[in-house]
C-alpha cells in the first residue's frame, strides 16, 4: 500500500519533506486502519454507562498541555498512549506548539483503546503524574520510552511507577491515585466524550469543537495557523 500524500519523488528528496512524508504515512494512514478496529472494539467492550452531558470536546477538568496567553484557538488531541500513531504525531505537536505557544491552547483527552494490554495502565500513570503537576513530564515520558513496553501483552503498571519514582514524585500519593477508582472514571469520562464525538481511533484531533481531518502535514499546520491567526 502506498503513502496517501505519494508523488512521483525526485531522486534526493530533501530530508524534511522524506521525514514529513513518512509521518503523514504514519500518522493518517495508520489512524484510517486503527479507528475502524477501535471503534468497533469500543463499542463492543464499552463497560460505563455514558454520562447524560457525553459529548463535550473540552471539559472543566480536561488535561491542558499547555495554555496560550493570547488563546486564539483550542487544539484538542484525544490519545493513547500505547497508541504507534499518537507516538508518531507526538514530535510534529510538540513543534506546533512551540510555534504556536501564544495563541494556541494544547488539551489532552485520554482515549485508550481496547487492544493495547497497557493503554489504560499508561493513563492511569499519567493522570496518577498530572495529580502532582507532572502531566507534561510523564506524557513526555510515555512516548519517548513507548518502543521499550508497548505492545507487550505484560502488565507495565511497574515501568510507570518506575517513571514515577525517576521524576521524585511522591510515590504513596502516585500509588493512591493509581488505585483509586476515581482516577479510572475521569479517564473513562474522556472515552464516554470521544465515542459520543465520534471518535473511533487516535490520534483524533479537534480544532475549535471541530474535528480536524487533514490530508497532509502542512494542511494540518495550515489550518492551525489560520485558527490561531483569526
Amino acid at each position: 500500500m502506498s503513502s496517501p500524500a505519494s508523488t512521483t519523488s525526485p531522486r534526493q528528496p530533501d530530508q524534511k519533506s522524506s521525514k514529513a512524508k513518512i509521518l503523514v504515512w504514519v500518522v493518517l494512514a495508520a489512524v484510517v486502519v486503527a479507528a475502524v478496529i477501535a471503534f468497533l472494539l469500543a463499542r463492543n467492550n464499552a463497560s460505563t454507562a455514558a454520562p447524560e452531558d457525553a459529548g463535550q470536546v473540552v471539559r472543566e477538568n480536561s488535561r491542558v498541555l499547555s495554555k496560550a496567553p493570547d488563546e486564539q484557538a483550542v487544539l484538542v488531541e484525544f490519545l493513547d498512549y500505547e497508541c504507534e500513531s499518537c507516538r508518531a504525531a507526538y514530535p510534529f505537536i510538540e513543534e506546533l506548539r512551540g510555534e504556536y505557544a501564544e495563541t494556541v491552547t494544547f488539551v489532552h483527552r485520554y482515549f485508550p483503546l481496547p487492544g493495547h494490554r497497557n493503554s489504560v495502565n499508561a493513563a492511569l500513570a499519567v493522570e496518577a503524574a498530572a495529580q502532582q503537576g507532572a502531566y507534561e513530564a510523564m506524557y513526555q515520558r510515555m512516548y519517548e520510552t513507548q518502543t521499550q513496553w508497548g505492545e507487550s501483552a505484560e502488565d507495565k503498571s511497574a515501568v510507570f511507577r518506575g517513571f514515577a519514582e525517576d521524576m521524585g514524585l511522591d510515590m504513596a500519593a502516585y500509588d493512591a491515585a493509581v488505585a483509586d477508582p476515581a482516577t479510572e472514571e475521569r479517564i473513562q469520562l474522556d472515552v464516554a466524550d470521544g465515542e459520543a464525538l465520534g471518535v473511533g481511533g487516535t490520534p483524533t484531533f479537534f480544532l475549535d469543537g471541530e474535528v480536524l481531518n487533514p490530508e497532509s502535514l502542512e494542511q494540518f499546520r495550515a489550518e492551525v495557523e489560520a485558527a490561531a491567526t483569526d
